[in-house]
């Protein structure tokens, strides 16, 4: 019990240090209760802050602009379902447009195709200043001269024009191939020495459409070849294999493997059924290929 009692027994000094202890706490209460201690002031400019506002508003503005997906001239004849949704058509319009094109029918001006889309005036207003047409359909009188030299009817292998010595100028004359086509179709054949082998290499010439493929070899066909020396399926190697176009190594190594599972080729058909190939190449890969045991 005194010890107890002497966890609570202070002496007179510890007292007067309770005392002053508890007097400050009760103070600092007091002060901070009813004194009221001067805040430090901020300055505001509100002209200051508008500008700075706009500023930010003004540099946000470019920022997404710039983020919007720019719009290059294009011919509305080949809007696919993907390019039309990005213009912000319809599915309906997107289909009134490809049935028409389907029809082998072309658009000719801006008011055309709203005839045949049903667009909107705001959507024709937006998208239109981008249409850009065949010189053909812009120039009536190159037009007409077009008329008269080259019609829809194929002509005969005498009366076609050698494709390896066409020039940029004949090429436009066929309906569907503007400016862009045919000096792409004059660069791809000049890329090799001889220029094309076959006709089928049109395919390989970008935005070339099956269409317009029919409509240039209705008039133009390959009458000089350039000459090629085959290499034999069933005996090359990966790397002869890989000079071959749409071959690479994968396809190649592919190929090779599938050759000794069968024991050789005998057909170049039998390319199809090797994993990964181009089924749709194989008529431009087989003019580099022979079949030889």
């Amino acid at each position: 019990m005194n010890k107890l009692k002497s966890h609570f027994t202070f002496t007179k000094q510890q007292r007067n240090g309770i005392f002053l202890l508890v007097l400050l706490i009760v103070i600092v209460q007091v002060s901070y209760v009813f004194i009221d201690l001067p805040s430090e002031t901020v300055s505001f400019n509100e002209d200051v802050y508008d500008t700075y506002t706009k500023e930010i508003d003004s540099l946000r503005q470019v920022e997404i602009a710039m983020r919007q997906p720019k719009l290059f001239p294009f011919n509305p004849n080949y809007i696919t379902d993907y390019k039309g949704a990005a213009l912000g058509m319809s599915n309906e319009e997107i289909d009134r447009l490809l049935v028409f094109r389907k029809q082998d029918q072309w658009i000719n001006s801006a008011k055309q195709f709203q005839e045949i889309t049903k667009v909107s005036d705001s959507l024709l207003g937006a998208i239109s200043p981008y249409f850009k047409f065949p010189d053909w359909v812009t120039n009536p009188r190159a037009r007409n001269i077009i008329n008269e030299s080259y019609g829809n009817k194929s002509k005969t292998y005498a009366q076609k024009l050698d494709l390896n010595l066409a020039t940029v100028q004949q090429l436009q004359k066929v309906n569907g191939v503007g400016e862009v086509l045919s000096d792409r179709i004059v660069k791809f054949r000049n890329k090799f020495v001889g220029g094309f082998i076959a006709d089928v290499q049109l395919e390989d010439v970008y935005g070339l459409s099956p269409e317009v493929i029919e409509r240039i070899t209705n008039h133009f066909t390959v009458k000089t070849p350039r000459k090629v020396e085959k290499i034999n399926l069933n005996s090359a190697t990966v790397t002869q294999l890989v000079t071959v176009q749409h071959i690479d190594y994968d396809l190649a190594s592919e190929i090779i493997e599938m050759r000794t599972l069968r024991d050789g080729f005998q057909s170049l058909d039998e390319l199809k059924k090797v994993k990964d190939f181009p089924v749709n190449k194989l008529e431009i890969i087989k003019l580099y290929l022979s079949l030889e045991n």
